[in-house]
């Protein structure tokens, strides 16, 4: 694959998302660690399958997108728990979700070029 603009912008907003995630999940209380681990694992996983599927061409790289597309999806979800519950800030995680959307948009098209 060669590498674009969107590529650097996607993986540059990918982690941001991350950063702000990880953060936040360091200050929840133990009740919910268990989401926050996951939080922890599902964010993580955006940037880095990213960078992977850069790095790898066809369809091995495209699989890569594809996961990190879904772990932007969960990360979504498991921000809007978090902040659901009070446990995180309400402001930081919608940066976040915000973040993780636009990554969404941008891998959406590149996975999905005729739609």
């Amino acid at each position: 694959m060669t590498r674009t603009r969107s590529h650097t912008v996607v993986l540059d907003l990918a982690l941001e998302a991350a950063s702000i995630a990880l953060k936040l999940a360091r200050r929840v209380p133990a009740s919910l660690r268990p989401v926050a681990e996951q939080l922890v694992r599902s964010a993580s996983s955006v940037p880095s399958n990213l960078a992977e599927g850069l790095g790898r061409p066809g369809r091995a790289g495209t699989n890569h997108w594809r996961i990190a597309y879904g772990s932007a999806r969960e990360a979504g979800v498991q921000l809007r728990l978090l902040a659901g519950a009070g446990a995180i800030d309400a402001r930081q995680a919608a940066t976040a979700i915000h973040l993780l959307d636009q990554v969404r948009a941008i891998a959406w098209r590149y996975l999905n070029p005729l739609r």
